[in-house]
């Protein structure tokens, strides 16, 4: 009875066009997904970069990334919330916290796997070091870097639904609502979507990643594909 009721839901004309319909709701969720790996990558990345070039400071950065991956994000979302009120700021923060250690580690495993004998290469033919990162780990490390920004989007996107919890935002919005009246149709109508979304996303990620993969070592790609 609550799956049909459910589809019924969804199905409704009504949820589809005017303030606060399911277009609107998906938008939001999409943005704030996006906005919170924008700013955390911003973060995480070029210091992931700069300790894997470094090859130094690596366990301070897995000790950062795992204390900062125990940290329930529920409950620094009601920090945030009670500090900062209501609105998105609170579950942006608690998001961007959330972000922060894949793409650290994403960044910082990506640049460090790059050999040894490569970079003392390009420092023997005259490369600077920011040449180096640029030029040469960079490219080499990125399937590692959006390996890293996969894993982080889809824990956002997922995550995301709290921001309703502190706003009238995205599309957990419809699981608050549904939990608050005790009407179960928006609430697992809302988790479908938020379902298919983050499927959606990894679709496209994963395609994203394996073009990475075949651009940084286009070699190893083309005997996999004459071995097969």
């Amino acid at each position: 009875m609550i799956v049909e009721d459910t589809f019924a839901w969804l199905a409704d004309a009504s949820r589809w066009s005017g303030p606060g319909s399911i277009p609107q709701r998906l938008v939001e969720h999409i943005g704030i997904t996006f906005l919170v790996v924008l700013i955390a990558a911003l973060i995480a990345i070029p210091i992931g970069i700069l300790v894997g070039h470094a090859r130094k400071g690596r366990a301070v950065v897995v000790s950062t990334a795992g204390a900062l991956r125990a940290i329930p994000s529920l409950g620094l979302l009601t920090l945030a919330g009670l500090y900062l009120g209501i609105g998105l700021k609170a579950p942006i923060i608690a998001l961007i916290v959330l972000a922060i250690p894949s793409l650290l580690a994403g960044a910082y495993a990506g640049v460090e796997s790059v050999e040894q004998g490569t970079v003392d290469a390009a420092r023997a033919i005259g490369m600077s070091e920011r040449q180096i990162i640029t030029r040469v780990e960079l490219p080499l490390a990125s399937p590692v870097i959006i390996g890293g920004i996969r894993a982080a989007t889809l824990q956002v996107v997922a995550t995301a639904t709290l921001a309703a919890y502190v706003s009238d935002y995205g599309l957990g919005r419809y699981v608050f609502a549904g939990l608050k009246g005790g009407d179960y149709s928006p609430m697992l109508g809302g988790a479908i979507l938020v379902s298919i979304l983050a499927i959606l996303l990894e679709v496209i990620l994963a395609g994203v990643h394996y073009a990475s993969r075949r651009l940084s070592d286009p070699a190893s790609t083309a005997t996999a594909k004459g071995i097969l």
